[in-house]
């Protein structure tokens, strides 16, 4: 992956062995920012300031975690979202100016995995990024029982490999984390205080959709009813329910 700018590529270099951060941003004072914060905790940080440019030199096997503002030269942070899907199962953050709820649900819907609203300050933005990578990294751990079945779906909890009725299911890091939350309490209605935790590392505040995006997701992945689910229940003024006989 060829970054921006030589600065960029030196800051990168130096830490080897360090955290692989993507950031594609183009407001060049708010990318040094961060580039120069994170360097001290040990992220080496490749910054792009179109987004274009950005998704032209994408290598997956080459970037840990991706910082994506939505409003960027070249091509938008929502086609961008979607087109590193294609390829990326990683955690995104969305670092956005708009507060529109619109926008942040839109990114959720094209496969982003959390989201900041400008200002942030750096510290907030580090403990984001260290949620998302922890929960990234309990997902590639081996666990004492390797794979989850129930009926034709399979979730291979070591390989990160989901397959209902003989078909692979393309999850992201963040879904496949949550099926597994909900399949490991399987006929436990869980609540989105709950879920909302699980997924993001921080207390629910009664407002943001997160949850709700995200189960519509896996939803549909999975082949679930829209209308009426019967895999994944919706029961009214509690949570959500895993059913485990619902997958003949």
């Amino acid at each position: 992956m060829k970054p921006d700018s030589l600065e960029t590529q030196v800051a990168a270099s130096e830490h080897s062995s360090a955290v692989r951060l993507l950031l594609i941003e183009d407001d060049l004072r708010l990318a040094s920012l961060v580039r120069d914060y994170l360097a001290q905790e040990n992220f080496a940080v490749t910054v792009y300031h179109r987004g274009d440019a950005a998704l032209a030199d994408f290598d997956a096997s080459q970037v840990d975690i991706v910082i994506l503002d939505l409003m960027l030269p070249g091509m938008n942070g929502l086609q961008i979202c979607t087109e590193l899907r294609k390829t990326y199962s990683g955690p995104i953050l969305i670092l956005t100016a708009k507060s529109s709820d619109i926008d942040h649900v839109m990114g959720l819907e094209l496969g982003a995995d959390d989201f900041v609203t400008k200002p942030i300050e750096p510290p907030v933005l580090l403990a984001r990024l260290r949620a998302l990578l922890r929960r990234a990294s309990k997902t590639n751990q081996p666990a004492s029982q390797n794979v989850l079945v129930f009926g034709t779906l399979q979730i291979d909890l070591q390989s990160h490999r989901v397959v209902l009725a003989g078909e692979d299911v393309d999850l992201t890091t963040q879904e496949f984390e949550l099926l597994c939350y909900l399949a490991k309490n399987a006929g436990t209605v869980l609540s989105r205080d709950d879920i909302y935790t699980q997924i993001r590392g921080i207390d629910y505040d009664g407002l943001d959709r997160t949850v709700d995006v995200r189960i519509s997701k896996l939803r549909k992945k999975l082949n679930d009813n829209a209308d009426q689910p019967f895999r994944i229940r919706t029961i009214w003024g509690k949570g959500y329910l895993f059913v485990a006989s619902a997958w003949a």
